[in-house]
């Protein structure tokens, strides 16, 4: 099967004093790409993103690059509600040469018409200018509350036929994500729920951008090519969804890489208790320890 997107991780965050540890992250993007992972994403859903100001994620991203993180290998998640702040990130991201820019739409009034998500996304592109390019449609419903249909899709390609590259569908729902790969097979459908994934590719999926990435990346590379799923995976996942789930994905890269400041989240989130972890850190480590070539 053609993997084109390949795997991304959705980085978590580490924040110390307040503010973005930029080291720790350009440098955990670097160990996911040096695994496996094709690319790095920052300031998705798991990356806290909406909890960053847009000076601060711009600020970060131009740091990443100059601690050696390649611009064309980095996935900017632009999550905001306002038009301006959406194109002027998205421009900023595209100019400095990021591989993508996944946007999620508008979340703050909610439930809105098709015809208007059609409108908010047309107008971002209109003023991101000629240089709009390898947008990933960011369709979370359960955190926005706006879904993104196949009309609106469908009417962006129309519009739009050079902008949008793909979908990242993080609905958890696998009828739904085989029925969007069957309706459009020319863009890139990335999978957001590690649990299907495997099928999901190996029914046309390019790939995914995903929170599990961040801990067991070779894994996760492992089912997306055989196109199956994985039991040890799904259990995990199963595990870190009985909590929130980015506190969760924290405290499991802070246990492997022996450094508490990743678990710490940035309010509102809480920060995730070890005694809260215990289980999925022993589901983790089982997988970690029968990975070839993982210590």
């Amino acid at each position: 099967m053609s993997l084109s997107f390949g795997i991304s991780p959705a980085l978590v965050t580490p924040f110390t004093d307040g503010g973005v540890d930029v080291r720790r992250l350009a440098a955990h993007a670097q160990d996911c790409m040096a695994r496996g992972c094709r690319t790095a994403t920052i300031f998705g859903t798991t990356g806290e993103g909406p909890s960053v100001g847009s000076a601060e994620r711009d600020r970060v991203a131009r740091e990443m690059i100059s601690l050696g993180v390649p611009a064309d290998r980095m996935v900017e998640g632009v999550i905001a509600c306002s038009l301006e702040e959406a194109a002027e990130s998205t421009s900023r991201a595209l100019r400095r040469g990021a591989d993508a820019v996944l946007l999620a739409p508008p979340f703050y009034f909610r439930p809105v018409p098709d015809d208007t998500v059609f409108e908010w996304y047309a107008s971002v592109f209109d003023a991101v200018g000629t240089g709009i390019r390898d947008v990933l449609l960011y369709h979370i419903p359960g955190m926005t509350g706006v879904p993104l249909s196949h009309h609106v899709i469908k009417r962006l390609l129309e519009r739009f036929p050079r902008a949008i590259r793909g979908v990242k569908d993080s609905a958890g729902d696998s009828e739904a994500t085989f029925a969007l790969i069957k309706a459009f097979p020319e863009l890139e459908i990335l999978v957001g729920d590690e649990r299907y994934l495997g099928r999901a590719c190996a029914a046309g999926a390019a790939g995914s951008i995903c929170g599990v990435a961040n801990i067991v990346p070779e894994a996760i590379i492992d089912l997306a090519k055989a196109g199956g799923d994985d039991p040890r995976i799904v259990e995990l996942v199963d595990e870190i969804t009985r909590y929130p789930i980015i506190p969760m994905v924290k405290a499991l890269l802070a246990h492997l890489r022996q450094d508490g400041v990743w678990a710490l989240a940035r309010p509102p989130l809480p920060t995730m208790s070890g005694r809260d972890a215990a289980r999925a850190i022993e589901l983790l480590m089982r997988i970690r320890q029968s990975a070839e070539g993982v210590v």
